[in-house]
């Protein structure tokens, strides 16, 4: 048994609250090991040491003391409650939000500038048929098949080789 499984049972053993084949395995551990040897003698020295101290009675009141108190104590909120007071504004904090919303609201309405007038209908038209030369380039542009006749490029050097030759 390792040293680490030990330690939580060293002290199970000394209370006795081992079973006999648990017991026998901790006390063949405390035979072969010194250190959870040390630990165990350094338990029993306390517990011996706790035996000595007298048994302290409480009082009578005592239970009605500790019952008073315990319904003295504030009842715990639930979460959201909780929540809700921490984020409960003051009047203080909520008017000042209150009048910002309200200045934003009149510079964006009054500072926002001339707004164009809507395009009547006949007039979009219009625009739309100005651009319909644009469309007619489009289907042009988007056939490819005429550039797959194109010459060979020329190469500029041997075009002024036969200029020289005249």
């Amino acid at each position: 048994m390792s040293c680490e499984r030990m330690e939580s049972r060293i002290l199970a053993y000394m209370d006795g609250r081992l079973n006999e084949s648990e017991r026998a395995e901790v006390q063949k551990h405390l035979d072969a090991c010194a250190v959870c040897r040390v630990r165990a003698t350094e338990f029993s020295s306390v517990n011996d040491l706790l035996d000595e101290l007298p048994m302290i009675e409480p009082s009578p009141a005592f239970d009605v003391r500790v019952r008073a108190r315990i319904a003295a104590e504030p009842v715990k909120q639930s979460w959201w409650a909780q929540v809700w007071a921490t984020l409960s504004p003051s009047p203080r904090i909520a008017f000042a939000a209150s009048m910002l919303l309200l200045a934003t609201v009149l510079v964006s309405y009054r500072g926002g500038g001339p707004i164009a007038p809507p395009i009547p209908p006949d007039q979009a038209d219009a625009e739309m048929m100005q651009d319909l030369s644009v469309l007619e380039d489009h289907d042009t542009l988007s056939n490819f098949e005429p550039l797959k006749e194109l010459p060979p490029p020329v190469d500029p050097n041997s075009a002024d080789d036969d200029q020289q030759d005249m």
